[in-house]
């Protein structure tokens, strides 16, 4: 059974409201776009538990929308790879495992350091000071802005593929990842440099640096994660 607290309406409401996960497009303000936007975050950061079934009555209810509003909703989050729909069986949220993690980070490492290559040439001066102003954020006082300053690359490289294949088939699944199997929080610092380096090679027009700083980056988060995760049995 889904979790309908009140925890669950406070935490909803409270990441909203801070926007810790970056959306990749604008609020619509269709009821259904309001449904995804909550359910997403909810399995997101696990207060829809992974692996469990969707109850479209209760949701329906919950929300105060109909159930085709509501199946649209649940069709988007299928799309983002959050939900599995089965003939005759219903809705799930998708069950994680350690080795898929450790695979899409594998997959990051190509497809994000194709996207830095390619934005060094075509991303804008404009383009790159709001890439830094989200660096400088991230030094100072926000390290969640990592998740928006790959986002801000992947956007910049103008590959409507690579964005397709980064911001709508892995984003989503992999904040849910993050969140709740492979949070970075030792490795703040050292991301920044590393987030600092990427920024000199864009800021350079040097794609070849770009792409080789953006791979070793995503692949010394993918070491640290997997050496976390062998160290806390407890999240295996």
């Amino acid at each position: 059974m889904i979790d309908l607290s009140n925890k669950y309406h406070y935490y909803l409401s409270y990441i909203m409201n801070v926007s810790t996960i970056k959306r990749k497009d604008q609020e619509t303000g269709s009821i259904a776009e309001r449904v995804f936007n909550s359910l997403c975050n909810a399995i997101i950061v696990g207060e829809i538990p992974a692996g469990s079934k969707i109850s479209e009555p209760e949701l329906a209810k919950h929300f105060n929308v109909s159930r085709a509003s509501l199946r649209d909703a649940i069709g988007r989050l299928e799309a983002c790879n959050l939900v599995i729909r089965r003939p005759n069986v219903g809705a799930r949220v998708i069950s994680l495992s350690v080795e898929e993690l450790l695979e899409i980070y594998t997959v990051r490492e190509a497809l994000e350091g194709m996207a830095a290559r390619q934005a060094a040439q075509q991303m804008t001066d404009a383009e790159l000071d709001e890439l830094q102003l989200l660096l400088d954020e991230e030094k100072q006082t926000n390290p969640n802005n990592n998740n928006d300053f790959h986002y801000g690359i992947v956007k910049g490289c103008k590959n409507n593929r690579l964005i397709h294949l980064l911001c709508d088939d892995l984003y989503y699944l992999m904040q849910m990842y993050r969140f709740q199997l492979g949070r970075e929080n030792g490795r703040v610092s050292s991301a920044y440099k590393e987030h600092a380096l990427v920024m000199d090679a864009l800021r350079d027009r040097d794609g070849e640096m770009a792409e080789l700083m953006m791979r070793r980056h995503i692949r010394k988060s993918r070491q640290y994660i997997d050496q976390s995760l062998k160290n806390n049995s407890s999240l295996l």
